[in-house]
């Protein structure tokens, strides 16, 4: 039996994270573009353009990954709130113990886990 307890306490302290991490993210992204925008950067021959450009695009995909795990977390904590978490969302067995300390926001057992991401489990 799955301590379902524990999970929303790591579910509700990675949310907390996320909830720090993203403003965080914007504000890079915010200076990156005002540094973008305040230099007259050619990123091709600049070498400090390529710089801006690649933090610009490192906070972007920071960016994106922290919204896509938020919203994995609170989809989990809705799990929780309705009785479901730590069953798979395909076929309703329960899910691995080890496999939700890896990954608590987890809605799949490892078999659909492989199904639904293209083989990342």
């Amino acid at each position: 039996m799955v301590d379902v307890e524990r999970f929303r306490i790591l579910l509700e302290a990675e949310r907390e994270r996320r909830m720090i991490l993203i403003p965080a993210l914007r504000e890079d992204i915010s200076a990156a573009n005002a540094a973008r925008q305040d230099s007259n950067v050619d990123d091709e021959h600049d070498p400090e353009g390529a710089t801006i450009a690649f933090e610009l695009s490192q906070a972007s995909a920071l960016m994106r990954q922290s919204n896509e795990s938020l919203q994995q977390v609170e989809a989990a904590l809705r799990r929780i709130a309705a009785g479901s978490y730590g069953r798979c969302e395909v076929c309703g067995a329960p899910i691995a113990e080890g496999r939700l300390e890896a990954r608590p926001w987890t809605p799949f057992c490892i078999d659909h886990a492989r199904g639904q991401s293209g083989g990342r489990a």
